[in-house]
């Protein structure tokens, strides 16, 4: 690969250059039929889509990056204009995103809060500003508002007589959450408007409501401070400022987002026609004069080239900010000719987001370093010189397989280009091969996956049609060790404080060996004298001495409450949490929701596992193979005796209500207003229903409630009746369709 250029190369750069479909779909848990028909496989993409938008948007902890995520967004569109009748209100092209927690009062926008199209690269961008000058007719001396564009969380602002009176998020763009208390806990959101700003007013006179929007954000710095306060308490450390942010304004309590240092950037508002303004740069000088944070950066110009010169500007900035950026916004900057353009189903015509390439550092790759799942996969992981991108440090990364360091060509000792996909996850690109550089990496050798596990030495092998190497020993300590960790994560049975070196020391310790362990073995004494890896550094006049650092009773006591908490988290964790080789989280649900109880389903048949939808003849061998072994029987039964609940909660109350569902198969999707939708499943269940996860020609009814996703479409395709909220309602209260 030869050496790149950041300012000569960001012209050419593809944010999805190193991304394979494939890998983009199974890191989000979904696996490609082969000779997919047009609407499955855009019914598959809704499907990704909306489950990689609620891990963002909803729970701030994303599974998928930008790019992946962008890629699938543009397959889908690509789609949608070959195959025009496969568009619908529920697909996600039609969609703004987003999500409205329940754990906060929803709000009603004053408009609805739109996304952004994304231009991937300068040919796009061009094609955008093309198209618009076209529609405009003023071909070459159009005016552009230039702004940074801020990787933060969308906020919407209300000020009622120039008095602060709400905030809310953006949610789904049309609904967002009431999170008033914590946002009057960030300094630079004024709680009056200045009197400067407040002539800019239409003649409407006071009692007008403004809303304005903007971007809530963390500064890098303060990012690296929170993380380092959450590694010592013992706690998940946020991904990146993006996630911090959002993590720290949807916080229960207002003292806690007080507690952060979160800032803001206002750029928008709802309706221009409350203001006696005519263009987007005066705009953004009226909000300076209410009080608001308004980004320096942002620029006025004229033309293309204005606009690539700005863009370019942007890239070489990047590093020195404080703040998170991944592109630069292009607005045309007059509202009369905003207006004239008009929206999409979801985004305004007159502005783009042109997305920045990933930011890429070169190093030289020391090892290659082979780590252990817990499943026994082999996993290659590439370490090497510490270097800064995207505002983290990062020095290892992982190369997923052998097939892809292959087709990477990577060999210690290379000088390497990596970067962030989506500027989340460290990913190597690539060796730098120009000059000496190449003839030296061609004098290294190949590397190889090793033909022992290095946990335990036992013998590894590749099966027929797969590509993971795997150890085949059930007493390897390294896939002990990732069980253990994966058993208390928030997908399974959610034990918080409890982090992976936590766990690690545990082991070493003797401590833990198996999931039963967290409940008859471990206890607070034991675990406020784990080390946390860290020392107290003492110097003296020859030598550095070393303490290490304890966790401590605070600490154990909150860590202890949480173990004992899991214990009625319910079977489809407990499932999950196993680690069953294909059970992820929506398969235990699904299992969970059939048979009701852990012991049901030890006893049930491959035949009738199979019977359960989306499950087929290999999961149900590999779950059968699961209950097989005496040593998995042994676990199960401490978990039972130790009063981990191994039953599927409201489960039971089944016996005591009138079975007039049964035999009907009940799907739902979307948000539900009144309930949450495992309180619906809950309740339909004890009616003798079954609820499943995915719909087939077996479902009998699909309940849809707001923002419903492919589910709904897949629903129309097979003609299963759709039923909205008030007919569940109905059903509920009475027991009758």
């Amino acid at each position: 690969m030869a050496e790149k250029n950041m300012q000569d190369s960001w012209i050419q750069s593809s944010l999805f250059s190193d991304v394979e479909p494939q890998e983009v779909e199974e890191s989000a848990g979904f696996q490609v039929t082969k000779n997919q028909t047009p609407a499955q496989r855009a019914a598959q993409l809704n499907e990704l889509l909306s489950h990689a938008a609620y891990q963002y948007y909803a729970l701030d902890d994303p599974e998928m990056t930008d790019a992946q995520f962008d890629r699938l967004l543009i397959e889908l569109q690509h789609i949608e204009a070959t195959y025009p009748e496969l568009v619908t209100p529920q697909s996600y092209t039609q969609r703004i995103g987003g999500y409205v927690s329940e754990q906060f009062a929803p709000v009603q926008h004053a408009q609805r809060m739109y996304s952004i199209d994304d231009a991937m690269n300068l040919e796009e961008l061009d094609e955008w500003l093309r198209r618009t000058e076209e529609s405009i007719g003023a071909t070459g001396n159009v005016a552009y508002t230039c702004e940074l564009k801020i990787d933060g969380l969308g906020i919407a602002l209300t000020y009622t007589d120039g008095q602060f009176v709400r905030a809310a998020t953006r949610g789904d763009g049309t609904t967002g959450e009431d999170v008033t208390a914590n946002v009057r806990t960030i300094r630079d959101i004024p709680s009056k408007l200045a009197r400067e700003g407040l002539i800019a007013i239409a003649d409407k006179g006071f009692g007008q409501s403004v809303e304005v929007r903007g971007e809530v954000y963390m500064p890098r710095r303060s990012f690296v401070r929170l993380n380092a306060q959450n590694d010592e308490a013992g706690r998940a450390p946020f991904a990146n400022p993006r996630n911090a942010a959002a993590g720290s304004l949807r916080q229960k309590d207002a003292k806690v987002t007080g507690s952060r240092d979160l800032g803001t950037f206002i750029y928008a508002v709802a309706d221009e026609s409350n203001l006696n303004l005519s263009s987007q740069h005066a705009f953004l000088q009226w909000l300076r004069n209410c009080g608001f944070s308004v980004n320096p950066h942002a620029q006025r110009v004229e033309g293309a080239q204005a606009v690539h010169d700005y863009c370019a500007a942007a890239l070489q900035m990047r590093d020195e900010l404080d703040y998170d950026i991944d592109g630069v916004v292009v607005k045309v900057d007059d509202f009369e000719l905003q207006n004239h353009l008009g929206f999409t189903a979801r985004a305004p015509r007159w502005a783009i987001a042109f997305k920045f390439p990933p930011e890429e550092r070169q190093t030289t790759l020391r090892e290659i370093r082979v780590q252990v799942g817990r499943t026994g996969v082999l996993t290659p992981v590439a370490e090497f010189d510490p270097v800064t991108v995207a505002g983290s440090t990062i020095a290892r990364a992982t190369l997923h397989n052998i097939d892809e360091v292959r087709r990477k060509d990577v060999r210690v000792g290379d000088t390497i280009v990596v970067h962030k996909a989506g500027d989340v996850i460290p990913e190597v690109v690539g060796p730098v091969l120009n000059g000496d550089l190449q003839a030296e990496h061609e004098q290294r050798p190949l590397w190889d996956m090793p033909r022992i596990c290095p946990s335990c030495g036992s013998p590894i092998l590749r099966e027929e049609g797969e590509v993971a190497y795997r150890c085949v020993s059930i007493d390897c300590p390294a896939q002990a060790t990732e069980r253990l960790i994966h058993w208390g994560s928030r997908k399974a049975m959610d034990i918080d404080g409890l982090g992976d070196e936590i766990v690690r020391r545990l082991v070493e310790r003797g401590i833990l060996s198996d999931v039963a362990d967290f409940y008859d073995k471990l206890t607070e004494e034991l675990l406020a004298a784990t080390p946390t890896g860290r020392v107290y550094e003492t110097n003296t006049a020859d030598h550095i001495e070393g303490e290490q650092i304890l966790l401590g009773h605070t600490i154990a006591h909150k860590i202890m409450n949480q173990v004992l908490e899991s214990k009625a988290r319910g079977l489809a964790r407990v499932l999950f949490g196993l680690g069953i080789r294909f059970v992820g989280e929506q398969v235990a649900r699904s299992l969970a929701d059939s048979f009701g109880s852990l012991e049901a389903l030890r006893s049930a048949s491959k035949e009738q596992i199979m019977q359960v939808d989306g499950i087929g003849e290999k999961l149900a061998v590999s779950i059968k193979n699961f209950f097989a072994v005496p040593e998995n029987i042994a676990v199960i039964e401490r978990l039972r005796s130790c009063g981990v609940t191994l039953e599927q909660p409201c489960v039971k109350t089944a016996d005591t209500a009138e079975q007039t569902l049964a035999g009907l198969t009940f799907v739902l999707t979307g948000t539900l207003e009144t309930m949450k939708r495992d309180e619906a499943g809950a309740a339909l269940r004890a009616l003798g229903a079954k609820v499943s996860g995915s719909v087939s020609k077996k479902t009998s009814y699909v309940v849809a409630g707001a923002s419903a996703g492919s589910k709904l479409v897949k629903a129309q395709e097979l003609g299963v009746a759709v039923l909205d909220e008030a007919a569940l309602q109905h059903i509920l209260a009475t027991g009758r369709i």
